[in-house]
């Protein structure tokens, strides 16, 4: 079961981008290109496909522009794994720390996870009405479950036979239980029953981690466990709940029986190798510097254990061997203390496009509050109403929110959109402390509004530095 992404066109990713995304054309065209290869590359013949290695990029620039929001919604776009992690947390064999594979066992498990959901919406049909007859049975324990679930003609046939035989007694009592069970199936979906009390049996699936020690680190592993399930116990204890959280763990456990868990594997095992996206941040962190020692020495030697994985190598996990020649790896940071071509040589190679995600103005900020789908000002508006309180922004206020975050990015450090969730907070925070008390009212966000809360701040440079 593979995503169909077929139908979007580079120019259609770059338009659903900008549903969320403001600004940073060239960095959407570079990613919709590369999402677009990947579709094309599926049409060539199976020899030349493992020849056609995907082209990874490096986005630079600051932070809070859209780099990692950016790789983020293309996963969704795609339906493919996606991971973030960061290029500082791991360390070179010989030092403790992670190992790189584990972003590619990380990848794995998010594969697992996708797959798993969709093989269960497949089966959740069959779940539910298994689940539903176990529920009846922990209801009506005197009750044989075989037996209503004779058909019509077969029921009629057996009460024919019985009246010939001159015993009416069982399929009167066979009646009866069909009508009970029956009106207690009505009762079910209808609902009625959700407070009552059942006792059920769960599995103790809970194994002990394990932590494997490979050369001078530890990595911890979730091992399947599954096979030694006799060995380690694999026994079940029982549980009074109610039938609401009986119907969830009872229909958790229908459909983990309904999926082949060997056939997720394999999928998942796919879906990363072919579709799976690692979004590497901070790699401008780890770029090594000539004459660097101490802590620093390190560096290089993560750039080194990064290389083979990008390349294309092949990762043991405990789902199977992964191999990783396909898997499209995205890069960023800001470089501000250094620059991708401190990278070692071999690296760099491998991030074959570069795109330079420009710092935003007022202007950006102004669209970042007020275009995307999920505006910030959408986001308050929509917070505050579950209070019963409506903003109402004038776009005077807007256009001032918009300057005053410009303006302190531009004379403090420079923190992108990021600069905006700071503002809001602060121009709101009244608002939201009191907002229980003012259900009803509609509170107008004025430009006078704006700078009656900011203009301290603002002005205070020296304070400005640690609140805003």
């Amino acid at each position: 079961m593979k995503p169909d992404f077929s139908n979007l066109t580079p120019k259609e990713i770059v338009a659903e981008l900008d549903r969320y995304i403001i600004g940073q054309n060239q960095a959407k065209r570079a990613v919709a290109i590369a999402l677009r290869n990947r579709m094309r590359r599926q049409q060539l013949p199976e020899e030349l496909r493992e020849e056609v290695a995907p082209k990874n990029i490096i986005m630079i620039g600051p932070t809070g522009v859209g780099k990692t929001e950016i790789a983020r919604r293309l996963s969704k776009l795609a339906s493919a794994p996606f991971v973030k992690v960061e290029a500082t947390k791991y360390t070179e064999v010989g030092y403790v720390g992670r190992d790189v594979e584990s972003m590619v066992r990380d990848l794995v498990a998010v594969a697992v996870s996708i797959v798993k959901e969709e093989l269960q919406a497949g089966v959740r049909e069959e779940a539910q009405r298994r689940t539903e007859d176990q529920l009846l049975d922990l209801l009506l324990p005197g009750i044989d479950a075989s037996r209503p679930k004779q058909s019509a003609d077969g029921a009629a046939a057996a009460a024919a036979t019985a009246v010939h035989d001159g015993a009416a007694g069982p399929p009167a009592e066979t009646d009866a239980s069909s009508s009970t069970r029956e009106k207690f199936r009505q009762r079910l979906r209808d609902g009625k029953l959700e407070d009552k009390e059942v006792e059920i049996q769960v599995s103790k699936s809970q194994f002990p981690s394990i932590e494997i020690f490979s050369g001078t680190s530890f990595e911890e592993m979730d091992l399947n466990l599954g096979n030694l399930s006799g060995l380690l116990g694999g026994k079940k204890k029982r549980k009074r709940t109610t039938i609401r959280q009986a119907r969830e763990v009872l229909m958790q456990e229908e459909m983990d029986r309904l999926v082949d868990q060997d056939r997720v594997n394999e999928l998942a095992r796919e879906r990363a190798e072919q579709t799976g996206i690692i979004f590497i941040d901070e790699i401008d962190k780890i770029a090594a510097k000539e004459n660097r020692s101490g802590v620093d020495v390190s560096r290089e030697g993560v750039q080194r254990d990064i290389l083979p994985i990008v390349e294309g190598c092949t990762v043991n996990t405990k789902y199977g061997m992964v191999d990783t020649s396909h898997i499209l790896f995205i890069a960023a940071g800001a470089f501000h203390m250094s620059k991708p071509s401190d990278l070692i040589p071999e690296l760099q190679g491998r991030f074959p496009l570069r795109v330079e995600l420009t710092s935003l103005d007022a202007g950006d900020f102004k669209r970042i509050l007020t275009q995307p789908q999920n505006a910030l000002i959408t986001q308050y508006r929509e917070l505050l109403k579950t209070e019963g309180v409506t903003l109402d922004f004038t776009d005077d206020a807007i256009d001032e929110l918009s300057r005053i975050a410009a303006d302190v990015n531009s004379r403090t450090e420079n923190i992108g959109a990021r600069r905006l969730h700071t503002i809001l907070e602060l121009l709101l925070e009244e608002v939201s402390f009191t907002a229980p008390d003012l259900s009803g009212q509609t509170i107008p966000i004025t430009r006078e509004y704006v700078t009656e809360r900011l203009a301290d701040v603002v002005e205070d440079q020296d304070l400005s530095r640690y609140i805003l």
